[in-house]
């Protein structure tokens, strides 16, 4: 059974940093394209980043000169650093296997509140 499990949010001020991790199991992570989406209160759920089987990642155009995919294969995990937070990056925050359009597994979320 693949599972997916996200970690790493809370509460940041504006300005300041969180990393997430997504650490998946019951399947051949290299293998994966790895997706991040986030949910605000009352909105839709929208694409942030992908990072796929070849270690290139692509970040939405809004979040792109703040936010960092990686992954680890040997940990079978991905990161998604933001910088930089701003009160409009508070939202749930998911890790689903797939690429947008296209998503798997998707983990439970962590929420990620930026506020003063």
């Amino acid at each position: 059974e693949v599972q997916v499990v996200e970690s790493g949010g809370g509460l940041a001020q504006p300005g300041g940093s969180l990393r997430l991790s997504c650490a998946t199991s019951g399947v051949t992570f290299s293998n994966l394209d790895l997706t991040w989406a986030r949910q605000a209160p009352g909105k839709e759920l929208e694409w942030v980043s992908t990072i796929y089987e070849n270690g290139v990642g692509d970040i939405e155009y809004s979040v792109k000169d703040r936010f960092i995919i990686s992954r680890d294969n040997a940990k079978s995990t991905a990161y998604l650093q933001m910088n930089n937070l701003k009160p409009s990056d508070t939202a749930v925050y998911y890790c689903a296997t797939g690429h947008w359009g296209s998503l798997g597994v998707r983990g439970q979320g962590t929420q990620v509140t930026v506020s003063s």
